[in-house]
């Protein structure tokens, strides 16, 4: 008797390549999706970057309208995500980095590396903005003092308050 093919249209159960439901989820690959998403996020970012260098070009009422909005709780918050999102993605490349030249795979190297790479974009984030209030004197009440100085130089009347 003579095997015939299966027709073309026939399943052919394959194996399936497994998925992220397939394994534990450790630091390791949880921070290497989130060094994926801060470098999308450095993207954002670096378009508030580049409205700051615009508006700081163009004039003081422009950039009394970035101040504003960077001085707010959503705006101070963007840019402290904007922070860490940059110090950490800084940090998780140069674990990448490591493990391109071929060292920090066994499995102690490899949770050092990592817990390095998030407690340290943690702590870096909080020293940046450590010193920068200290070196600004960046109070609430001198930002509001900045943005008065900004906004009347430029001829526009600021909400009181």
């Amino acid at each position: 008797r003579k095997l015939s093919k299966p027709p073309m249209t026939a399943r052919i159960e394959r194996p399936i390549s497994p998925h992220l439901q397939t394994y534990r989820w450790t630091l390791t690959m949880a921070l290497s999706v989130v060094h994926r998403i801060t470098g999308m996020a450095l993207y954002f970012g670096t378009l508030l970057l580049a409205w700051w260098l615009i508006a700081a070009a163009t004039g003081p009422a422009a950039y009394a309208n970035v101040q504003a909005f960077t001085g707010s709780f959503i705006g101070r918050l963007i840019v402290f995500g904007y922070t860490w999102a940059l110090l950490h993605h800084l940090l998780s490349g140069i674990r990448h980095f490591i493990w391109d030249l071929g060292y920090g795979f066994k499995a102690s190297e490899r949770e050092a590396l990592t817990w390095g790479a998030a407690i340290g974009g943690i702590s870096l984030t909080v020293l940046v903005w450590i010193v920068a209030y200290t070196v600004a004197a960046g109070t609430p009440e001198a930002d509001r003092l900045d943005f008065l100085r900004v906004t009347a130089a430029a001829g526009i009347s600021a909400p009181t308050g």
